[in-house]
């Protein structure tokens, strides 16, 4: 399973974003500087961030944007969610009907360990955790 840049990069915009939680709003030109992300396509990442009600946008000459909840109530599974779409190792875990062989399938059991396994991962941190992690490493 390899991950898309929509993701690596969301990730480390949204991280930004919860880095600085609570100072006020962040520019896109500031998270854009931090991370080497370029202007266009974080602006393209953040619209996908705010429209799924992780981040929110902040008008005026001080605006740019945050976080919308506190970074201890976002499950890094919504940001996946946000950025890739429902995690699926293989379409046959949700459509069966496409797999004549699916009902006697061995390795559809091992994709849905594996499916379950990052799954879990996820929904079992926050982006908070993130930031403590962060901070440990002392780079922020």
């Amino acid at each position: 399973m390899k991950l898309s840049s929509r993701s690596r990069y969301g990730f480390r915009a949204i991280l930004e974003l919860a880095l600085d939680y609570g100072k006020g709003p962040m520019q896109i030109k500031t998270i854009s500087d931090r991370e080497s992300i370029s202007n266009k396509y974080l602006e393209q990442l953040i619209a996908m961030l705010k429209a799924s009600g992780l981040v929110r946008s902040m008008r005026g000459p001080k605006g740019g944007y945050v976080l919308a909840r506190h970074p201890s109530e976002i499950k890094l599974s919504e940001i996946f969610s946000t950025l890739e779409g429902p995690l699926l190792t293989v379409e046959c875990l949700d459509h069966p009907e496409i797999c004549p062989r699916f009902s006697d399938c061995v390795t559809r059991d091992l994709w849905q360990e594996m499916q379950e396994a990052v799954l879990k991962v996820l929904e079992g941190k926050t982006l908070q955790d993130m930031v403590v992690a962060t901070r440990k490493l002392g780079s922020k």
